[in-house]
């Protein structure tokens, strides 16, 4: 229940509902109080929401519960980090460094942490300019409302949200002050130009002085500020290395690779704010590492890595933090086919897939996932331990102790999964312990391995005798005898089932046996079809006021087999 729990908020976090994957966590801690996971799980849920009181207690009992976990302390330091607790935040980040040095996420975290630790402290106004609650203001604010119209006004502004300190630059733009009056509900009082000449006029008036209209001198161009001049030289900037991206795009479609690292590494130089540069860096030498593996694959992995942590500095994109994960994990995977080590690949596609969910990747990942599995299966697999788990299950069938026969028989499958002999004898325990449905199942895979196994079908007919479904057991030892006539086994197996099937049409059947075999056989889907026949309908009420006709229908073969089927199940019966 508890693990049923957890998937749902798992399931619930991965699409970005946070408050259900807190409840689906509590649900689950309910359940497992002592499962540390879970409370990992809920402080990140909790974080999500901004809840950072709550992911600090929830982080704190995942620490006290498993103090050796690193994981536990990237939940502590993101929690302290989220409530300001810088110093604190630094040393839950170094704790879990000390435990696994090579954490990415720790790293990270530690990074953060200690950035804004010293980080100066915030600007006062810092706060007015937050979030898409400045646009509505000014947008609602009618001295506002037309600035929003001119691009210039706009950058300065989108400027200012990203860097609030840089308010002090754009204080002397009169929009800015208005701006900033509707932000914090502050008027300030400006004078205007028609102003201060209305001004002027009226004091002309009072002294009664004859206007003389005065020839100004030609006020020299302004010098452009040094913030404007930087803006200008930052898109000159990223216009160059957008080209020089171009050109790279260009050269790896035409397969030209050494001249595309060339031209995105220009880029990077150019402009290092911007990680697809690196990102497309680290394809040309995921593409180029089909012929030189064991250079070019480490060279993608470090640009990878690269563009992780710049992106993390940047605070860029998560999709382009996911994508550069995933491609890392593509190299790692190429890397895993020579090493067979497919847990890094996994574990880079994992940490993607928490960055952004892309399909692409979580198919990548079940592939690695599944590219381990058969891995591991073809290094366990040994046929000769495989015949020694068969004996000794062998053994322990003999001395009727069924559950042990059936970890031997289970172990013998998974050394030599291709063996039908293991499958037919797990099959047997399975009918000893009334395990039908894995008897059944068994069986069916003994008959898929080898169907000339002679034993598949007798393991399967005495499952689906003791179901007593006798027609179907019937007609599985008939498809037996086809291959060995003479098995005796298959033909007692015929005999039993014809005496079962004969009994029913006797009506020799006791009450709660036809009515047992009854509620089975409206069960099955083809008594229920031939039910639902408007033909047999017919039929059967011919059988009932009308012999002439029944005889008629008894001459055709499929509606007699239909009609003994019915007979077989005791939804019909015979006098």
């Amino acid at each position: 229940m508890a693990d049923e729990a957890k998937a749902k908020g798992n399931a619930a976090f991965s699409s970005g509902d946070f408050a259900s994957a807190v409840t689906h966590f509590t649900d689950a801690i309910n359940l497992a109080p002592t499962n540390h996971v879970l409370f990992s799980n809920r402080s990140a849920a909790h974080a999500s929401l901004h809840h950072y009181e709550e992911a600090l207690s929830d982080a704190k009992k995942t620490v006290e519960l498993k103090p050796d976990w690193a994981k536990g302390y990237s939940r502590l330091g993101a929690a302290h980090l989220g409530l300001n607790h810088h110093e604190e935040a630094v040393e839950a980040y170094s704790k879990g460094l000390e435990i696994d040095p090579s954490n990415e996420a720790l790293k990270s975290g530690l990074a953060d942490a200690s950035r804004s630790r010293a980080a100066p402290p915030p600007n006062p106004f810092g706060d007015a300019f937050k979030g898409p609650e400045m646009w509505a203001k000014l947008t609602a604010d009618p001295s506002t409302r037309g600035f929003l119209k001119q691009p210039d006004f706009v950058n300065m502004m989108q400027e200012i949200q990203r860097n609030p300190s840089s308010i002090n630059l754009y204080l002397k733009d009169q929009r800015v002050m208005q701006s900033l009056g509707v932000l914090l509900n502050v008027q300030f009082r400006t004078q205007t130009g028609d102003e201060a000449e209305g001004a002027r006029e009226e004091d002309e008036m009072v002294v009664n002085e004859p206007v003389v209209e005065k020839k100004r001198e030609p006020e020299p161009e302004p010098e452009p500020e040094p913030e404007v001049a930087e803006e200008k030289e930052k898109k000159e900037r990223r216009e160059k290395a957008l080209k020089e991206k171009e050109m790279g795009n260009a050269a790896y479609k035409k397969k030209d690779f050494e001249t595309a690292i060339k031209h995105y590494s220009t880029a990077i130089e150019i402009d290092d704010e911007d990680i697809s540069f690196i990102t497309n860096r680290a394809a040309v030498h995921l593409e180029m590492g089909k012929y030189d593996e064991c250079i070019k694959y480490d060279e993608c992995i470090k640009d990878c890595d690269k563009a992780v942590e710049r992106g993390r500095e940047l605070r860029s994109d998560y999709k382009m933090v996911a994508k550069a994960l995933t491609r890392k994990g593509t190299a790692l995977g190429k890397m895993a086919k020579v090493s067979k080590d497919y847990e890094p690949v996994i574990e880079t596609y994992q940490k993607a897939l928490t960055e952004h969910r892309n399909p692409d990747t979580l198919k990548r990942l079940n592939e690695a996932e599944r590219a381990k599995k058969e891995l591991e299966q073809q290094e366990y697999f040994d046929p000769a331990i495989g015949d020694e788990e068969r004996e000794k299950g062998n053994q322990f069938f003999k001395e009727q102790k069924y559950p042990d026969a059936v970890r031997h028989y289970t172990e013998a499958i998974k050394r030599n999964p291709k063996d039908p002999r293991a499958y037919s004898n797990r099959a047997a325990c399975y009918t000893k312990l009334g395990a039908m449905p894995e008897g059944l199942k068994d069986a069916e895979k003994c008959i898929e391995l080898d169907p000339t196994f002679s034993k598949g079908y007798s393991r399967k007919g005495a499952v689906q005798f003791f179901m007593k479904e006798y027609d179907n057991a019937m007609e599985t030892y008939q498809e037996g005898l086809k291959h060995d006539p003479n098995n005796q086994e298959l033909l007692d197996g015929v005999r039993r089932c014809v005496q079962q099937i004969n009994k029913a049409n006797r009506g020799d059947l006791t009450p709660e046996e036809l009515k047992e075999r009854q509620a089975k056989g409206m069960q099955d889907p083809e008594i229920q079809n031939i039910l639902t026949d408007p033909v047999m309908r017919q039929v059967l009420s011919d059988l009932q006021e009308n012999p002439a006709a029944a005889q008629k229908h008894m001459q055709n073969p499929m509606i007699m087999n239909k009609i003994q089927k019915l007979i077989s199940s005791g939804i019909v019966q015979m006098k």
